[in-house]
């Protein structure tokens, strides 16, 4: 899916020759093919690119393109940006470790290779799973350096009643980092932005040394080298909150349309 999102990306860019800046906007898995597909559009801004004819004029002193574009937003909403493998990361489970076992080893009859990738089960050619590849530049693929090169990072997410898709997950954090429900505020604007941390990087000091492997921690490490901003959303008084999943983006009006606010919030903060 993310070649197939690159090529169509590399498509338009063709077409519309007047477009100098791009953004990506993705729900759920949607935030994963994005974040490969910039790692294959992603080039170096060097020099001596623009007089090649290889980028759009105006854009020489950035430090990356995307696509030849000028790399302005990366947003997510509800996208499982650790996978689905660890604890509580798929919320319908209800944390039982058996379901959770029992899901990694079958997800892949259900969603195909999608659900390798997100469970971590996928070796390709004898290589590592694709979401560990996805934290850090990889051959060709410079993951990395494409988000680095966005002027924005955001990530939304359901702090509650997401059966799909957990809180860690699609917040890039680990759990205690998660805010307490202490310090979730409402804000009469936004009614269902809940917490809104600006951008943050990762302070590896920070985090007690272990001996034990987590390849969670391992895509926190490597994601967090770039600034993310965080924002909480919660539908707890929502009659929607049940399909919160579908609602923090609005997929059908008459259905999700208390995630309004949200999209305006996204709207309202977007560099253009």
């Amino acid at each position: 899916m993310g070649e197939r999102l690159a090529n169509e990306v590399l498509s338009v860019v063709q077409q519309r020759t007047g477009v100098k800046k791009i953004s990506f906007v993705a729900h759920s898995l949607g935030g994963l093919v994005a974040r490969y597909a910039i790692g294959r559009l992603y080039e170096p801004n060097n020099r001596n690119m623009s007089s090649a004819g290889k980028s759009r004029d105006g854009v020489e002193n950035l430090e990356g393109l995307i696509a030849g574009l000028e790399p302005m937003n990366f947003i997510t909403f509800a996208s499982p940006h650790l996978g689905s493998s660890g604890n509580k990361q798929l919320p319908f489970l209800c944390g039982l470790p058996f379901l959770e076992r029992r899901a990694s080893e079958t997800a892949h009859l259900i969603v195909g290779r999608t659900g390798k990738h997100l469970f971590l089960t996928d070796n390709d050619d004898g290589r590592r799973p694709l979401l560990l590849r996805m934290v850090d530049d990889s051959g060709d693929l410079q993951f990395r350096s494409a988000l680095r090169s966005f002027k924005r990072r955001v990530a939304y997410a359901n702090a509650n009643f997401d059966h799909m898709v957990g809180w860690r997950t699609s917040s890039i954090r680990r759990q205690h980092e998660l805010p307490k429900h202490r310090l979730l505020v409402r804000d009469e604007k936004y009614p269902h932005i809940v917490y809104v941390e600006k951008e943050v990087t990762n302070n590896n000091e920070t985090e007690a040394r272990t001996n034990v492997y987590d390849p969670e921690e391992e895509m926190i490490r490597g994601l967090t080298q770039v600034p993310w901003e965080r924002v909480d959303v919660s539908f707890q008084k929502s009659s929607q909150r049940l399909v919160a999943h579908n609602t923090i983006q609005v997929k059908s009006y008459w259905l999700n349309s208390d995630g309004a606010d949200v999209i305006n919030h996204m709207m309202d903060n977007f560099i253009v």
